[in-house]
């Protein structure tokens, strides 16, 4: 039992110890591999700008953009009471 325990806490320390031999800054660099961050780059904006462009042409489909100006006017058109304005701004003496 003792001789298990010591072989799986060496072949532990071996997986931890490994990694450590193929640092990043060890490899091979080439001029095509210091473009590996740009083109990944690039494929991802492409790809979030493509499914933007169809949510938005799938949003234009559903109808989300027609008749803005008549949607704009619906809040406008809603007679409350000001919460906002306190009652010293309210006060005739200071509009004259």
């Amino acid at each position: 039992m003792r001789r298990r325990l010591v072989i799986l806490l060496l072949l532990g320390a071996l997986a931890l110890a490994m990694p450590a031999a193929a640092l990043a800054h060890d490899q091979p660099e080439t001029k095509q591999s210091r473009w590996v961050m740009a083109d990944w780059m690039m494929d991802t904006f492409f790809v979030f700008s493509g499914l933007a462009l169809v949510a938005f042409i799938a949003a234009w489909k559903s109808g989300a953009f027609h008749e803005l100006d008549s949607h704009a006017s619906i809040p406008l058109l809603v007679a409350e009471e000001d919460y906002y304005t306190p009652d010293w701004a309210l006060d005739e003496e200071e509009w004259q």
